[in-house]
């Protein structure tokens, strides 16, 4: 059964079907020994696919949630040594963080070797909500919730409106702070930092609570499980929606 050669890249891990586009668009796939073209078919059971001279295999999709403990990096791999996200997790294939989080933040954070859904998870266009609860020093003013809400100007750009709501406000570390719920669906590097930063508000610890459909519950930091079929479908009816 023949498909989209960048569909098939794709769904074996390659990366997202952009990233598998350009490689295609940079003669380095080849289909057969052949240099493949964008836009071109293949059936993976009959002939065989390489990548910069590598054979593709179509690997079993794996979905882990780790609830990421303070300290872990967001990578793959580290030079320096330092212990990462992919350590936490006993996956049978190579599987990579979906987004990322700050090496001092904490919480949910999926792991997959779809490359596809990855994507698809991480475009703002398709609205998977992320929420945070965010501890951010001084008081924060009914004023600037309403700012925040309505979205800020970063320098990338103006972020769009977010859902915010004020927790609670007391003593941390001997200081004044605020507790908020903040839930986006944007993703740039560290986004919610930046947010609160350009309203006078250091973030002094910050934690996804969820990411679309996946939650916390039941997970201790540096705990790890598979997602439930259940689950998986239901991230996929989200990011496919469109």
């Amino acid at each position: 059964m023949t498909e989209r050669l960048q569909k098939f890249l794709a769904a074996a891990g390659v990366g997202s079907r952009r990233k598998c586009e350009d490689l295609i668009r940079a003669g380095r796939v080849t289909v057969d020994g052949q240099v493949a073209e964008l836009g071109s078919s293949v059936d993976p059971d009959r002939q065989v696919v390489a990548v910069d001279g590598q054979v593709v295999i179509r690997e079993k999709k794996e979905y882990w949630l780790l609830n990421k403990p303070p300290g872990v990096l967001t990578a793959v791999t580290d030079p320096r040594g330092r212990p990462t996200v992919v350590d936490r997790v006993p996956a049978h294939v190579r599987v990579f963080p979906v987004g990322r989080l700050d090496l001092d933040s904490t919480g949910v954070l999926l792991l997959t070797n779809d490359g596809e859904l990855t994507a698809r998870l991480l475009h703002p266009r398709y609205h998977v909500d992320k929420e945070y609860m965010v501890t951010v020093l001084g008081v924060v003013s009914d004023a600037t919730v309403a700012l925040l809400r309505k979205g800020v100007v970063l320098e990338d750009g103006p972020t769009a409106p977010a859902n915010i709501d004020v927790v609670k406000s007391g003593r941390y570390e001997g200081h004044m702070a605020t507790m908020l719920r903040i839930t986006i669906h944007e993703g740039r590097k560290r986004q919610v930092r930046r947010m609160l930063e350009s309203v006078g508000h250091r973030v002094v610890a910050l934690h996804r609570s969820s990411f679309g459909n996946l939650t916390d519950a039941g997970l201790t930091p540096g705990q790890v499980r598979p997602l439930s079929a259940a689950e998986v479908e239901e991230l996929r009816r989200t990011a496919f929606a469109s």
